[in-house]
């Protein structure tokens, strides 16, 4: 199994290395291992998946909760893992900081802090406070951890465009080494963003209809990720077939299934793929 440090080694050479790359979001410990199967070179968990397992909406996670999750993420894969550590569980600069500690105890070698707690954006001052202490948690970690800073406006409903902006950029200049802005819905909003910006951007999937990997590394984009789609899409299955045995008393939906012989392949291979 791959060393922390030679995880995050390979995560900041993907972030360094020309073009765009995907991170898909697992929800658990076996689709990281069908991911990881698959070929992909580094994984995030996703917050709103990881709920949907535990049988609740988003943002219902405990910080042990996550943290745990993401200590059994990073040992069912050698892969990079990146964590959706929403709001860092506090709205206090030092007490979020804590997290992303916590966080690298769990094996993380990234993670994201948002500048939304659940209710409201914190202020722009406050929002810039949470970045720089989250930095300096990281900075003082003997590996290179990518500290993701996100600006949720859009995703959250306030389509201030020039306030996302000026967050993304006060955050770069805090020292975040990845920034976020989920919630755009084109080629165009991409290339704002990713022209307003020294450093890389993540961006979200979704939203986005008819793009593909190498337009939005042609946009400027760095990492794409998925976030709770993956874990939408195999519950939208699960419902499918669940209503046609409700509605029709059908099973037609059984001809869809994975062959058990290659689930258990798949998760033998990602757990013994390497870096």
């Amino acid at each position: 199994m791959a060393t922390q440090l030679e995880k995050a080694e390979k995560l900041r050479a993907l972030h360094a290395r020309q073009g765009a790359f995907i991170v898909p979001n697992p929800w658990d410990a076996g689709s990281a291992r069908f991911l990881t199967a698959l070929g992909f070179e580094a994984l995030a968990t996703t917050s709103a998946g990881f709920a949907f397992s535990l049988g609740r909406a988003d943002g219902n996670v405990t910080l042990e909760e996550k943290i745990e999750h993401c200590r059994v993420l990073c040992a069912a894969t050698a892969l990079p893992i990146i964590a959706d550590l929403e709001n860092c569980f506090a709205d206090d600069p030092k007490t979020a900081a804590q997290t992303i500690l916590r966080g690298a105890e769990a094996g993380l070698v990234g993670g994201s802090i948002e500048d939304w707690n659940g209710s409201e954006i914190y202020d722009f001052s406050l929002a810039v406070e949470r970045v720089q202490a989250a930095v300096e948690a990281a900075r003082s970690l003997d590996f290179p951890f990518a500290l993701t800073a996100r600006a949720e406006n859009l995703l959250r409903g306030r389509m201030d465009m020039d306030e996302t902006l000026r967050r993304l950029q006060a955050f770069e200049a805090a020292g975040a080494d990845v920034l976020y802005a989920p919630g755009l819905k084109t080629l165009a909003e991409v290339r704002i963003v990713t022209g307003a910006v020294k450093k890389p951007v993540n961006i979200l999937a979704g939203g986005m209809q008819g793009v593909t990997l190498p337009l939005l590394a042609a946009a400027g984009a760095k990492r794409i990720s998925t976030g709770g789609a993956l874990a939408r899409a195999a519950i939208g299955e699960m419902l499918r077939a669940g209503r046609e045995m409700q509605e029709q008393g059908g099973f037609e939906w059984m001809a869809r299934v994975a062959p058990g012989g290659e689930v258990v392949k798949l998760l033998e291979a990602g757990g013994r793929a390497t870096i």
